[in-house]
């Protein structure tokens, strides 16, 4: 057993139980715990700010992105740091799983005794309607030798971290009180490759040479579901696609399509439909903030693999999360940005109040990162193979909304500050606004897909994010090189021709208007247009 020593806490690392938990007793101390700890960068290393700066600048910085191994170098863990994680490590009778220097992560498990004693909390067992869980209650503690390293300890808590952001529609009941067989009854259905020939997506780009990731925090596909939908697409080949296990997560199809298999399906099957030549690495982890965290920095860092799009379609309000787990989210997309990834990330399916029931205006996280590319949702009508109608998706209280608003957490982006960006909750404020861009996610006029052997039709702003994943991964493939961290150029450039703006509906708190709105961003997008407007790469 380590000595005793002065502890300092983990800034921002403090919990309380999840609302209407229940404090059931105290944790088995014979319980293996899994976590993560997360190191600061080297000393040596100049930061990436002003990296991530030039790339801001629509035509300067495009396309000088660092390679994996580069950033590894300059940005990594500092190999001092890590030998004295492992000392701690080994002082509190903990086990080293895994070391990752370039993402300056460091994996140990312990027992419960263990890492209680390590970390300076104490770990309880709980209750709640989304699922029983592992908590703590205020900060994590360490030792004073390893407090400056220490940027986050994530993997304590096991609660449910996010939520998918799909909805499935519905169908009405027939004359003889079962369901329709018209899926296309009271509601207008599409597949992911007629959604790209409304949005005028590129049709001479297939994502070849292109990598697209998908983070999933549970359930699953089976791959005669997936060849069977491509099948019937009459794509020009079949999608590559294939699952990467991170923290015990695994491919896992539950049977049920209401259930995470859901997310997991319409991830793969309309990024798949829309860049059909495109690899697809769908990376499962636990649904904890040390899996959350964990998947994002593996994809990022896939020296193999080497995604150039990252698609998330899981989230959480912003309050609840730890302030270390939404810095440690921004750094990773941070580092996303200097690798030349583009992050896209679902708004939520709940309106302005993001499923916060205290009255006021929330937004999800991580959309609400201001490195991500924040996807809202829209009604979107057609007629002769044209969009003859598009609003704000709005299907009334408690059937699902476009999530969007301002950010309680991160400040206005620079490329952000020419809006009017405020709150709707008492006092106004000003933030990040969310989202940036939008793109059909009405259930009433949503994504045929194959999943657990049927045909369901699905919505959601789970189905944004990998839509405009596969439309990066398009136009990356046009321009020979990522486009990387887009948020700025899209702002920048004469967002007229390049997106569709949405005027009118409200999604709770805020409306749509013209130019950006807390609705639908910019708006949905013209494919074509926007890929004119992308910089060329700079040689």
């Amino acid at each position: 057993m380590a000595t005793s020593m002065k502890r300092h806490p983990v800034l921002g690392s403090e919990r309380t139980p999840l609302p209407g938990s229940r404090l059931v007793g105290a944790a088995d101390p014979h319980e293996r715990v899994l976590l993560t700890l997360l190191l600061r960068r080297k000393l040596t290393s100049p930061g990436i700010d002003s990296f991530i700066q030039d790339q801001a600048q629509p035509h300067g910085g495009a396309g000088q992105f660092l390679s994996r191994e580069e950033f590894a170098h300059v940005h990594g863990a500092d190999p001092a740091d890590i030998g004295k994680i492992q000392a701690f490590a080994a002082a509190y009778g903990l086990t080293v799983v895994e070391i990752h220097p370039e993402q300056r992560r460091v994996v140990l498990s312990g027992t419960v005794a263990a890492v209680s004693s390590a970390f300076g909390v104490y770990l309880a067992r709980y209750e709640h309607p989304r699922g029983n869980y592992r908590g703590r209650v205020g900060e994590v503690l360490v030792p004073e030798d390893i407090s400056p390293i220490v940027r986050g300890v994530f993997g304590l808590d096991t609660r449910p971290q996010a939520t998918p952001h799909f909805r499935v529609f519905n169908r009405p009941a027939s004359r003889t009180g079962g369901p329709s067989a018209n899926a296309n009854a009271a509601g207008t259905s599409y597949t992911p490759t007629q959604i790209a020939q409304l949005y005028d997506f590129p049709t001479d780009a297939t994502g070849k040479g292109q990598c697209i990731a998908l983070i999933e925090l549970g359930g699953g596909y089976r791959t005669s579901d997936l060849r069977q939908y491509f099948t019937e697409l009459k794509l020009p080949q079949q999608p590559s696609v294939q699952s990467y296990s991170v923290d015990g997560g695994h491919n896992a199809p539950t049977g049920d399509p209401n259930g995470p298999d859901g997310e997991v399906i319409l991830d793969i099957e309309v990024a798949g439909a829309i860049a059909p030549a495109a690899s697809i690495v769908v990376y499962f982890a636990p649904n904890t903030d040390a899996g959350f965290l964990d998947a994002i920095m593996t994809a990022v860092h896939d020296t193999h693999n080497k995604p150039s799009v990252v698609s998330v379609s899981w989230g959480s309000a912003e309050s609840e999360w730890t302030t270390q787990a939404t810095q440690a989210m921004d750094e990773a997309f941070q580092e996303a940005a200097t690798l030349g990834v583009t992050v896209c990330c679902a708004s939520g399916d709940d309106g302005s109040s993001d499923r916060v029931t205290d009255g006021l205006a929330h937004v999800d996280f991580p959309a609400s990162s201001p490195h991500a590319l924040a996807c809202g949702g829209t009604r979107l009508e057609s007629s002769n193979a044209t969009i003859s109608n598009e609003t704000v998706w709005n299907d009334g209280p408690g059937q699902g909304a476009t999530g969007g608003g301002v950010s309680a957490v991160f400040p206005p982006p620079a490329w952000q500050k020419r809006f009017q960006i405020e709150s709707a909750n008492p006092g106004g404020g000003r933030g990040r606004g969310v989202p940036d861009v939008a793109g059909d996610a009405d259930p009433q006029t949503g994504y045929r897909v194959r999943i657990d052997g049927q045909q369901l039709v699905f919505g959601g702003t789970s189905a944004v994010a990998p839509l405009w994943a596969g439309l990066i991964a398009l136009i990356n493939e046009r321009r020979g090189a990522p486009v990387g961290f887009i948020n700025p150029i899209v702002y920048e450039q004469n967002i007229g021709p390049a997106f569709h703006d949405i005027t009118e509906g409200t999604n709770g708190a805020y409306e749509a208007g013209r130019g950006w709105d807390a609705c639908t961003g910019l708006g949905s997008p013209d494919g074509a247009k926007l890929m004119a407007l992308v910089p060329t790469p700079v040689t």
